[in-house]
């Protein structure tokens, strides 16, 4: 399946040099992560329950 057309949503998080760049994008069944920086290149896909799991274990880290 071609991604590349997909709402992708870089993080507030990222760097602002423009090297640390993580997007997001809700692919109906999964959630889609990728290197902003390569958007043509590979991707990971990913549950919403597992997604939402490692946001939160993310924020609770800060």
């Amino acid at each position: 399946m071609d991604h590349r057309t997909d709402q992708w949503f870089k993080s507030s998080y990222s760097g602002g040099s423009g090297t640390e760049c993580v997007e997001v994008a809700d692919m109906s069944a999964t959630v889609g992560v990728r290197d902003s920086t390569r958007p043509q290149g590979p991707h990971i896909s990913v549950g919403h329950a597992a997604w939402a799991g490692f946001v939160a274990s993310v924020g609770d880290q800060r």
